[in-house]
Protein backbone atom coordinates (compact mmCIF):
# COMPACT_ATOMS: atom_id res chain seq x y z
CA UNK A 1 0.00 0.00 0.00
CA UNK A 2 1.24 3.20 -0.98
CA UNK A 3 2.34 5.85 1.45
CA UNK A 4 -1.10 8.36 0.47
CA UNK A 5 -3.36 5.19 0.73
CA UNK A 6 -2.33 4.33 4.22
CA UNK A 7 -2.95 8.39 4.72
CA UNK A 8 -6.23 8.41 3.22
CA UNK A 9 -6.99 5.32 4.96
CA UNK A 10 -6.10 6.73 8.35
CA UNK A 11 -7.14 10.27 8.04
CA UNK A 12 -11.16 7.92 7.02
CA UNK A 13 -10.43 5.59 10.14
CA UNK A 14 -9.95 8.81 12.44
CA UNK A 15 -12.73 10.50 10.72
CA UNK A 16 -15.24 7.58 11.22
CA UNK A 17 -13.80 7.28 14.68
CA UNK A 18 -14.40 10.71 15.35
CA UNK A 19 -17.54 10.49 14.32
CA UNK A 20 -18.49 6.92 16.13
CA UNK A 21 -17.39 8.19 19.05
CA UNK A 22 -19.73 11.24 18.64
CA UNK A 23 -22.18 9.08 17.94
CA UNK A 24 -21.62 7.14 20.75
CA UNK A 25 -21.54 9.89 23.46
CA UNK A 26 -24.96 11.07 21.75
CA UNK A 27 -26.49 8.00 22.12
CA UNK A 28 -25.68 7.41 26.02
CA UNK A 29 -27.20 10.51 26.91
CA UNK A 30 -30.34 9.88 24.40
CA UNK A 31 -30.81 6.48 26.63
CA UNK A 32 -30.52 8.58 29.98
CA UNK A 33 -27.46 6.92 30.75
CA UNK A 34 -24.48 8.36 32.72
CA UNK A 35 -22.08 9.89 30.43
CA UNK A 36 -19.68 9.33 33.25
CA UNK A 37 -20.06 5.75 33.17
CA UNK A 38 -22.73 2.90 34.47
CA UNK A 39 -24.52 3.87 37.11
CA UNK A 40 -28.14 2.50 36.75
CA UNK A 41 -29.55 -0.96 37.97
CA UNK A 42 -31.65 -1.88 34.71
CA UNK A 43 -32.08 -0.46 31.26
CA UNK A 44 -34.39 2.77 32.06
CA UNK A 45 -33.30 5.60 33.28
CA UNK A 46 -34.53 5.24 36.85
CA UNK A 47 -33.27 1.63 36.84
CA UNK A 48 -36.50 0.50 35.62
CA UNK A 49 -37.38 -1.54 32.25
CA UNK A 50 -36.69 1.44 29.74
CA UNK A 51 -39.07 3.03 27.73
CA UNK A 52 -38.94 -0.14 24.94
CA UNK A 53 -38.47 2.61 22.54
CA UNK A 54 -35.57 3.94 20.05
CA UNK A 55 -33.13 1.77 22.40
CA UNK A 56 -35.20 -1.13 23.55
CA UNK A 57 -35.63 -2.58 20.24
CA UNK A 58 -31.88 -2.50 19.31
CA UNK A 59 -32.89 0.32 16.76
CA UNK A 60 -30.90 2.73 15.44
CA UNK A 61 -28.29 3.17 18.09
CA UNK A 62 -29.59 0.87 20.37
CA UNK A 63 -27.98 -2.23 22.35
CA UNK A 64 -25.53 -3.87 20.35
CA UNK A 65 -26.62 -1.69 17.23
CA UNK A 66 -23.88 0.22 15.47
CA UNK A 67 -23.76 3.78 16.52
CA UNK A 68 -22.44 7.35 14.43
CA UNK A 69 -24.11 8.62 11.48
CA UNK A 70 -23.19 6.08 9.13
CA UNK A 71 -24.24 3.29 11.22
CA UNK A 72 -22.89 -0.24 9.69
CA UNK A 73 -20.43 1.47 7.87
CA UNK A 74 -17.84 2.39 10.57
CA UNK A 75 -14.37 2.39 9.90
CA UNK A 76 -14.27 -1.37 10.22
CA UNK A 77 -16.67 -2.19 7.63
CA UNK A 78 -15.04 0.02 5.11
CA UNK A 79 -11.93 -1.63 5.89
CA UNK A 80 -13.37 -4.68 4.96
CA UNK A 81 -15.36 -3.19 1.39
CA UNK A 82 -11.24 -3.10 0.19
CA UNK A 83 -11.94 0.74 -0.77
CA UNK A 84 -10.29 2.50 -3.58
CA UNK A 85 -8.35 5.62 -2.90
CA UNK A 86 -10.47 7.67 -5.20
CA UNK A 87 -14.19 5.85 -3.23
CA UNK A 88 -11.84 6.68 0.13
CA UNK A 89 -11.75 10.15 -1.28
CA UNK A 90 -15.47 10.38 -1.75
CA UNK A 91 -16.33 8.28 1.53
CA UNK A 92 -13.96 11.29 3.00
CA UNK A 93 -16.23 14.21 1.28
CA UNK A 94 -19.47 12.91 2.01
CA UNK A 95 -18.49 12.61 5.47
CA UNK A 96 -17.38 16.27 5.80
CA UNK A 97 -20.18 17.60 3.78
CA UNK A 98 -22.34 16.75 6.42
CA UNK A 99 -20.23 17.87 9.19
CA UNK A 100 -22.28 21.21 10.17
CA UNK A 101 -25.57 18.92 10.25
CA UNK A 102 -24.05 16.18 12.49
CA UNK A 103 -23.15 19.23 15.00
CA UNK A 104 -26.23 21.13 14.81
CA UNK A 105 -28.14 18.22 15.26
CA UNK A 106 -26.05 16.95 18.60
CA UNK A 107 -26.30 20.57 19.74
CA UNK A 108 -30.14 20.43 19.32
CA UNK A 109 -30.37 16.29 20.69
CA UNK A 110 -28.49 17.67 24.05
CA UNK A 111 -30.66 20.77 24.31
CA UNK A 112 -33.69 18.66 24.02
CA UNK A 113 -32.54 15.66 26.44
CA UNK A 114 -31.53 18.43 29.04
CA UNK A 115 -35.18 19.83 28.62
CA UNK A 116 -37.01 16.62 28.90
CA UNK A 117 -34.51 15.81 31.64
CA UNK A 118 -35.61 18.67 33.83
CA UNK A 119 -39.29 18.53 33.15
CA UNK A 120 -39.36 14.83 34.42
CA UNK A 121 -37.07 15.75 37.63
CA UNK A 122 -38.77 19.36 38.29
CA UNK A 123 -40.76 19.32 41.88
CA UNK A 124 -44.13 19.53 40.45
CA UNK A 125 -45.39 16.58 37.88
CA UNK A 126 -46.56 18.60 34.41
CA UNK A 127 -47.79 15.77 32.09
CA UNK A 128 -48.29 18.18 29.66
CA UNK A 129 -44.48 19.53 29.59
CA UNK A 130 -43.07 16.22 29.61
CA UNK A 131 -45.04 14.95 26.88
CA UNK A 132 -44.06 18.29 24.77
CA UNK A 133 -40.34 18.04 25.72
CA UNK A 134 -40.64 13.90 25.30
CA UNK A 135 -41.87 14.87 21.16
CA UNK A 136 -38.79 17.25 20.81
CA UNK A 137 -36.59 14.61 21.54
CA UNK A 138 -38.86 12.20 18.93
CA UNK A 139 -38.29 15.32 16.46
CA UNK A 140 -34.31 15.32 17.03
CA UNK A 141 -33.85 11.71 16.88
CA UNK A 142 -35.97 11.46 13.77
CA UNK A 143 -33.49 13.94 12.26
CA UNK A 144 -30.49 12.13 13.59
CA UNK A 145 -32.14 9.15 11.83
CA UNK A 146 -32.90 10.33 8.82
CA UNK A 147 -29.37 12.05 8.73
CA UNK A 148 -28.04 8.79 9.08
CA UNK A 149 -29.70 7.17 6.15
CA UNK A 150 -29.13 10.13 3.89
CA UNK A 151 -24.78 9.58 4.68
CA UNK A 152 -25.43 5.97 4.18
CA UNK A 153 -27.54 6.41 0.80
CA UNK A 154 -24.75 8.47 -0.13
CA UNK A 155 -21.86 6.25 0.59
CA UNK A 156 -23.76 2.97 -0.73
CA UNK A 157 -23.76 4.76 -4.24
CA UNK A 158 -20.00 4.68 -4.41
CA UNK A 159 -19.76 0.75 -3.74
CA UNK A 160 -19.08 -1.49 -6.95
CA UNK A 161 -21.72 -4.09 -7.19
CA UNK A 162 -19.92 -6.37 -5.53
CA UNK A 163 -18.99 -4.11 -2.53
CA UNK A 164 -23.11 -3.14 -2.30
CA UNK A 165 -23.49 -7.15 -1.90
CA UNK A 166 -20.71 -7.79 0.62
CA UNK A 167 -21.95 -4.85 2.56
CA UNK A 168 -25.56 -6.66 2.81
CA UNK A 169 -23.65 -9.77 3.56
CA UNK A 170 -21.88 -8.06 6.42
CA UNK A 171 -25.41 -6.53 7.41
CA UNK A 172 -27.25 -9.85 7.32
CA UNK A 173 -24.71 -11.67 9.34
CA UNK A 174 -24.12 -8.71 12.10
CA UNK A 175 -27.67 -8.69 12.52
CA UNK A 176 -27.98 -12.82 12.98
CA UNK A 177 -24.68 -12.56 15.67
CA UNK A 178 -27.10 -9.40 17.39
CA UNK A 179 -30.41 -11.08 17.53
CA UNK A 180 -28.09 -14.50 19.03
CA UNK A 181 -26.54 -12.46 21.44
CA UNK A 182 -29.94 -11.24 22.57
CA UNK A 183 -31.57 -14.73 22.99
CA UNK A 184 -28.22 -15.27 24.86
CA UNK A 185 -29.45 -12.17 27.30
Amino acid sequence: MSNMSKRIVLGLSAAAITVALAGAGFATLHAGGDPQGPGQSGPGRFGGPGPGGRFGRGGPGGPGSPRGPMGVLGPMMLGRLDLTSDQQDRVKQILDSHKTEQQAIGTRARAAHDALDSAVTSSSFDEALIRTRAADVAAVDADETVMRARIYAEVFQILTADQQAKLKTMQTEMRQRREARGQKH
